[in-house]
C-alpha cells in the first residue's frame, strides 16, 4: 500500500541517480508543454507549429551569395534548426538562450527546419 510520500521519494531518488543531461531534457520538455508549445518529436513536415527550447548552437552559414543564420533549438525531445535567410546576426539569438519559435516545419537533409520563424526570447525564471 503506497502513501503520498512514495511519489516524493521516487522523484528524489530519480533526481539523485539520473544523468544531468536526461534531467535537463525532461525539464525542457515540461517547460515547453507548460507554455503551450508542441514537442519537436511530434512535429511533421508541413505542420504549423510553436516550439520552445534552448539554443544549442548558432552559426553564420554563408551559402553562395546569401548568408543565413542557423540555430539549433533543442526542446528535450528533438532538435529543430531555425534558419533566418539573409541575416548575419540577430541580437539575443545566442547559445544557451531559451526561445519560443513559430512557423511551418520543413525537412532538409533529414532534419526538421523552421525557415524565417517568428520568435520570442524567453526570460529565465
Amino acid at each position: 500500500m503506497g502513501t503520498k510520500g512514495d511519489g516524493y521519494w521516487h522523484r528524489l531518488v530519480k533526481r539523485l541517480t539520473t544523468d544531468v543531461d536526461v534531467l535537463d531534457a525532461d525539464d525542457l520538455s515540461e517547460q515547453a508543454q507548460a507554455h503551450g508549445a508542441r514537442r519537436a518529436s511530434e512535429c511533421h513536415s508541413g505542420d504549423e507549429v510553436t516550439v520552445l527550447g534552448r539554443l544549442r548552437s548558432v552559426e553564420l552559414c554563408p551559402r553562395d551569395a546569401v548568408a543565413t543564420l542557423e540555430a539549433e533549438l533543442f526542446d528535450g525531445t528533438e532538435g529543430v534548426t531555425l534558419v533566418w535567410l539573409g541575416r548575419r546576426r540577430i541580437p539575443g539569438i545566442e547559445p544557451g538562450r531559451t526561445v519560443k519559435a513559430q512557423g511551418r516545419i520543413a525537412v532538409r537533409d533529414g532534419r526538421k527546419v523552421l525557415y524565417n520563424p517568428y520568435y520570442e526570447l524567453q526570460t529565465t525564471t
